[in-house]
């Protein structure tokens, strides 16, 4: 009987994975980017390797403009413009 309410509530289109999209965008990514910013922090700012942080921050930046398009649904679009560049 509780696999027929899931199947009407798939068929409804009322099912679907928005919450846990909403949720890991919400509360994993921002404690993930704490982790990252921690760790930069204790491996090159304790020791005076500056020019260490900036190198691993310019791949943390480059992971988050990946993420942010991944999230926003523009990639379709870069990908889109990109191709352009290469087709007459």
């Amino acid at each position: 009987m509780m696999t027929m309410n899931v199947v009407q509530l798939a068929q409804n289109g009322e099912l679907g994975t928005k919450g846990v999209n909403k949720w890991l965008i919400d509360n994993v990514v921002p404690l993930v980017l704490l982790a990252v910013a921690l760790l930069l922090l204790w491996l090159g700012g304790g020791k005076g390797d500056n020019a260490g942080v900036m190198r691993r921050l310019a791949g943390v930046v480059i992971a988050l403009a990946v993420i942010g398009l991944a999230v926003s649904g523009l990639g379709v679009n870069v990908g889109q413009w990109i191709a352009g560049l290469f087709t007459g």
